[in-house]
């Protein structure tokens, strides 16, 4: 069945434009044809076409359930977005298939990105979402210095990965337990500066490796959210 996202449905009884739109233009649907909606925040809801209009198709619901994240736990990836945007697309795509809640895109003082336009990464992860069928889209913050994520309150398990040798870190897989909420810091390809690095230490981080082998940022990222899942399926 079609899956399609309206975070207000239950307000509006009604599909987005974008989505009317393929809805009826693209996949030809009409009235009495039934779809699945989801709200982005849990809601799955079956609904049934009332009036196939293109630019604001209204619909009844059937009926309603609500799906928690099968992760159990609050996963928060905060990544240096890349030089290359596609590789940052890539990522965000990937990551909220796994299942993810929370993306922060990082400044650094290493990063070769210093801005990022949200609005075509919002679209991937409502693709995402629907693809893998989750109910639950990730909140995607706008572009945050790395000083502002470490100094925010978290209640849960922060680790940062970081390649300087100088500095002690464990390996990722043997420090990792599933059983609180956890933020995961990956830096930019020029890594976290050392006072980054210090003050995340600081600030109650966790210091971790990812293995022997040099990763790009986006590699990084999507081994940690990976070993996350892994581990939650073997713990079960």
């Amino acid at each position: 069945m079609h899956r399609f996202f309206a975070p207000d449905i239950e307000a509006t009884l009604q599909l987005p434009e974008e989505e009317s739109g393929h809805a009826v233009r693209v996949l030809r649907m009409g009235e009495g044809d039934e779809l699945e909606v989801v709200d982005g925040k849990g809601g799955l809801f079956l609904c049934r076409i009332t009036m196939a209009h293109s630019k604001h198709c209204a619909v009844e619901i059937v009926s309603r359930e609500q799906q928690a994240p099968h992760w159990g736990r609050q996963i928060v990836l905060a990544v240096a977005p890349t030089k290359n945007l596609d590789r940052m697309e890539w990522l965000a795509e990937k990551a909220t298939e796994m299942g993810i809640d929370r993306i922060i895109p990082l400044r650094c003082r290493y990063s070769e990105r210093k801005e990022l336009k949200t609005a075509r990464l919002a679209k991937i992860l409502v693709s995402a979402m629907k693809q893998s069928l989750k109910a639950s889209l990730p909140q995607l913050d706008e572009m945050t210095p790395v000083m502002e994520v470490i100094r925010a309150p978290f209640a849960g398990r922060r680790y940062i990965a970081y390649c300087d040798k100088t500095i002690p870190r464990h390996l990722f897989a043997k420090e990792l337990t599933t059983g609180s909420d956890m933020m995961i810091m990956i830096g930019p390809e020029g890594d976290f500066s050392p006072e980054e690095i210090e003050a995340a230490l600081a600030a109650g981080f966790e210091p971790i490796s990812l293995g022997d082998s040099r990763l790009r940022t986006e590699t990084a990222a999507m081994f940690a959210v990976a070993a996350v899942h892994a581990l939650r399926q073997k713990e079960q």
